[in-house]
């Protein structure tokens, strides 16, 4: 699909169209119909055709058994209604990030992702092996929900600026698009932090509304044209190391499933939670290449001052997450504890043995 092309005729975000509410999934000679609803556009690069994929998927390791009925943002409800939708019972599932429910509890933020966090690969042995998964279970559970990881874009660039920034200093006054803690974070710095869907970006960065905005990396902010709208590209990233998304479910309605089928549902989630993230390690290098060689894009580095205000505005952040309940400080404590031993593990093996191999051999 031609890349301008794709960005008018998607709207991430948009609001919901009009539609009927179904009540209970159609059940006719043992299939069960599956609404899934997401916060993605439709065949949005990896964010919308993961989650497209993914329904596909359950269709067919269910032979069908469970008939997925797939909705993009705004086909049904809008991006940021769909854990209401499958909270009420009216749609069965939700793809989405779990740090757009931070305002129903900040534990979900600890699902997706949270500045100074979990990689990719550490959040999946947090989530699977350190009691992530439980405290998700405890958490989705107050909501009549149970969600599985199912993808990950991998650990995001900083963000696009119109201005350098050289210190901390530089983000007062900022405007910047940046939602979950990470928003919370810059908010600390003086930012001005503007809550905007992926379809309004570009042009609220032409227009001068905000200043600076995140999004995923190379790949996707290639898609959106963010290089055309501000000159400086940042990395790394602190508020984002590695975004885990899920398919999130309506217990009641899951666990009315043979165990078979929860199981194979199960199963497509963690391929998917696999797939997703080789797709983005498969193309962000090739865009950030085109990015570069084609449109001079420079890619700048966050100094250490300014990354050590990061730190102390996220300290802040967390400080007052813990003080929410004691699901919260649990959900925190769990969550260092993987931060500090998986994180030390990886820096001892992956990390050491791709700085020593990329050195020795000029990659």
């Amino acid at each position: 699909m031609d890349r301008r092309s794709f960005l008018k005729t998607s709207a991430l975000g948009g609001t919901a169209a009009a539609g009927t509410a179904l009540a209970a999934p159609a059940v006719a000679q043992g299939r069960t119909s599956c609404v899934i609803v997401s916060t993605w556009p439709r065949d949005f690069p990896g964010l919308g055709t993961s989650a497209q994929r993914l329904s596909r998927l359950i269709d067919e390791a269910t032979d069908g058994m469970v008939a997925t009925e797939y909705f993009a943002a705004g086909e049904r409800v809008g991006a940021f209604d769909v854990f209401d939708e499958v909270a009420s019972g009216n749609a069965q599932a939700f793809h989405a990030a779990d740090y757009y429910w931070k305002g129903v509890h900040p534990s979900f933020c600890y699902v997706c992702s949270v500045p100074f966090g979990l990689t990719p690969l550490e959040q999946n042995a947090f989530m699977h092996y350190m009691g992530g998964q439980e405290l998700w279970d405890e958490l989705a559970d107050r909501y009549g929900l149970k969600g599985w990881l199912a993808g990950n874009t991998g650990c995001q660039p900083g963000g696009w600026f119109n201005r350098e920034m050289n210190s901390p200093a530089d983000f007062r006054g900022l405007n910047m698009r940046i939602p979950g803690i990470g928003g919370d974070m810059m908010a600390k710095m003086g930012t001005s932090v503007v809550s905007l869907p992926g379809g309004q970006i570009f042009e609220a960065l032409v227009s001068g509304t905000i200043d600076a905005t995140e999004w995923v990396g190379p790949w996707n902010d290639y898609y959106l044209n963010l290089h055309e709208a501000a000159r400086f590209y940042y990395n790394p990233g602190a508020q984002e190391p590695g975004p885990a998304l899920s398919l999130t479910f309506n217990k009641e309605w899951l666990t009315s499933l043979p165990a078979w089928q929860q199981r194979a549902i199960q199963a497509c989630c963690h391929m998917e939670n696999d797939r997703m993230m080789a797709e983005y390690n498969a193309n962000n290098g090739q865009y950030l290449a085109m990015l570069i060689r084609d449109h001079g894009i420079q890619m700048r580095e966050f100094n250490d001052d300014i990354f050590e205000a990061f730190a102390d505005a996220s300290d802040e952040v967390f400080e007052e997450i813990r003080q929410h309940d004691d699901l919260a400080e649990r959900m925190h404590q769990a969550f260092l504890n993987a931060r500090s031993d998986v994180g030390q593990w990886l820096s001892i093996s992956e990390q050491d043995f791709a700085r020593k191999r990329n050195q020795i051999l000029g990659i």
